[in-house]
């Protein structure tokens, strides 16, 4: 338990630090490729992941961020249990509203690609609230199976 604290703002810091680096070194749209496959790219999101809602306005997500970080913190603190996903998400969610109410927009830079398919550009915070994403759905599923045992002969 202790350690969830120093997750959270191990990921905040490496998500804030990032996209500091990317405006900082990479003028907007510029491409450096990395590996094939990779490249990374300076690109401003208004909008919610994959860019969809871009007209919705940056008050929007910022309020949509905020209610969602009370209740991951409500989670976090109440449930003890999936510790581990919920400071991911909680990371990610705090290092995005950090970008909407300093920059009023998120700052991208992962380009992912096969051929000429690019998977919508990301960000360390975005990783971070995926991969938070999938332990909780996987933790839940094991808790469910386990549970399900119990009951059935």
């Amino acid at each position: 338990m202790k350690l969830i604290p120093l997750l959270i703002i191990f990921t905040v810091f490496i998500d804030q630090i990032t996209k500091y680096l990317i405006r900082k070194n990479l003028s907007p749209h510029e491409v450096i490729n990395i590996l094939p496959g990779l490249n990374i790219v300076h690109v401003s999101n208004t909008g919610a992941a994959f860019g969809i809602l871009r007209g919705a306005g940056n008050l929007f997500f910022i309020g949509i961020s905020v209610i969602a970080i009370a209740v991951i913190l409500y989670l976090l603190i109440k449930e003890k249990r999936h510790l581990l996903p919920y400071s991911l998400i909680l990371g990610g969610a705090i290092g995005n509203l950090i970008d909407r109410i300093t920059i009023g927009h998120v700052t991208d830079f992962i380009d992912l690609y096969v051929g000429r398919f690019h998977w919508p550009a990301f960000n360390v915070a975005d990783s971070s609230l995926t991969v938070g994403i999938i332990i909780l759905f996987i933790e839940i599923l094991r808790t469910d199976k386990k549970k399900s045992e119990k009951i059935l002969p």
